[in-house]
């Protein structure tokens, strides 16, 4: 069966990555596919650009920058294909990667699937957003195959396998669209960064698998909005990571949080150490954030516990070890490193 796909680009004032990278998808070598062009309110031709140049691609323009979560989520309702593409405007496609995709879909428990992502710069290296498949730790930490913290590792086909992934990245996610509104979108708390992960462990529990296909390759070229290290892109990940936490753990919540919090500060005192003081501001305004939205967060919380479904006994990917630990300490610098037999529990 051949699915059709849906492709939603969400931009601010990207014309100049549509440019470069928009072409490559347009000329994507499947029958059955459209294009959604999510504009959040761009003042640079974006619109105009793609109407004359890819007129087969719908626009829809919206009154202000609802960020990546809420200009996908406001997309979706255009969307007349069976899997969504939530596509990052710098990413350029290889011209078979739908197809690809598509073969993944062939099992019903699958709901979604990531491609490889590799760096387009530096092809032969994976990409820091999501590389061979997100992981994540016992503590919240995310990783990938093929990238731990920010060491990226060469792409030598060593995870072309195929497997179950616990997320895939927001810069090229591909879901079924009946299981992200039943899902209820990406949560509009996330703003940026780690929405993805908060959406992929709801699917888990509702006892869909997420996986990886690596015949399906794109390169991403990242760091376009938020650049690796900026205050901002700190903020997030911090930020964020504790609501996912607190929306999504179940028994171990509390000393879970606790745990982070402490990490967290060993982490600003590290960047203070590093000469780094805003790293360390961005942390501790993270921490102020997440205090004042953990009514909201645990109010969350309390729904997706009410949802948990009788499907969720299957086992999930979760590190059952520490990657901090490992790479800091132990000095395991690359994913195939970490003890395989460490990976696969019953979901919290």
């Amino acid at each position: 069966m051949n699915n059709s796909f849906s492709i939603i680009i969400v931009s601010w004032n990207g014309l100049h990555y549509l440019k470069e990278f928009l072409p490559s998808v347009a000329e994507s070598e499947y029958e059955n596919f459209e294009i959604i062009l999510a504009d959040n309110s761009s003042n640079d031709g974006s619109a105009e650009w793609i109407n004359r140049e890819c007129p087969q691609c719908k626009v829809v323009k919206f009154d202000q920058n609802y960020g990546y979560c809420g200009g996908n989520n406001r997309a979706v309702p255009y969307a007349t294909g069976d899997i969504l593409i939530f596509l990052n405007n710098d990413v350029r496609v290889d011209p078979h990667w739908l197809k690809h995709l598509n073969r993944s879909f062939a099992d019903p428990q699958t709901a979604i699937v990531q491609p490889k992502i590799l760096s387009h710069e530096n092809p032969e290296y994976f990409e820091y957003a999501g590389a061979a498949g997100g992981m994540i730790d016992r503590l919240g930490y995310p990783f990938c195959r093929g990238r731990l913290f920010e060491n990226t590792e060469l792409d030598t086909g060593q995870y072309d396998d195929d497997a179950p992934i616990f997320w895939a990245s927001g810069a090229a996610l591909a879901i079924r669209k009946e299981v992200f509104n039943d899902l209820g979108g990406f949560d509009e708390d996330f703003e940026f960064h780690m929405e993805e992960i908060d959406l992929c462990w709801r699917a888990w529990r509702d006892g869909y698998t997420t996986r990886f296909q690596h015949k399906s390759v794109v390169y991403h070229l990242g760091g376009g909005s938020m650049p690796m290290g900026s205050p901002r892109k700190v903020y997030y990940n911090y930020r964020n990571s504790l609501i996912m936490l607190t929306k999504n753990l179940n028994s171990s919540l509390f000393i879970t949080i606790f745990i982070r919090l402490c990490l967290d500060g060993v982490a600003g005192i590290r960047s203070i150490l590093s000469l780094n003081p805003k790293e360390t501001l961005a942390i501790i305004r993270a921490h102020f954030a997440f205090y004042r939205r953990l009514p909201s967060s645990l109010k969350k919380r309390s729904a997706v516990q009410k949802k948990r479904s009788a499907k969720n006994s299957i086992q999930v990917p979760i590190y059952t070890n520490l990657v901090i630990f490992d790479f800091f300490l132990k000095r395991k610098t690359q994913f195939s490193e970490l003890p395989a037999d460490k990976f696969g529990m019953d979901i919290d």
